[in-house]
C-alpha cells in the first residue's frame, strides 16, 4: 500500500464485493458471477502497470493506468449497474 494506484483500486475492488454481497442476499435478475470477474481482474491488472509506472517514471504506464481505471468504473456502471434500483 505505497502508491496511489494501490488505494484507488483496493476501494474500487471493496465496491465490488459490497456489490456483491449485497446482491446475494437481494438478487437482482439476470446477474452473473462472470460480470464482477473481468472489473475485478482489471482492477489487479491496472494496479501492477500504476505501479510499474512509479518504478520506471514511465509517462505512458500512468495514462495507460488513469485510463484503464475510469474505463473500468464504466465496465462497472455498464455490466453491473450498481445504482440500479
Amino acid at each position: 500500500m505505497e502508491t496511489a494506484y494501490d488505494w484507488v483500486t483496493l476501494g474500487i475492488f471493496a465496491g465490488i464485493i459490497v456489490l456483491f454481497l449485497q446482491r446475494s442476499i437481494n438478487p437482482v435478475p439476470n446477474d452473473k458471477m462472470w460480470r464482477y470477474f473481468l472489473p475485478s481482474v482489471s482492477v489487479a491488472v491496472l494496479n501492477q502497470v500504476g505501479n510499474a509506472a512509479y518504478e520506471s517514471s514511465n509517462t505512458l504506464y500512468h495514462i495507460v493506468a488513469v485510463l484503464g481505471i475510469v474505463g473500468t468504473l464504466a465496465m462497472i456502471q455498464y455490466l453491473l449497474r450498481p445504482f440500479q434500483t
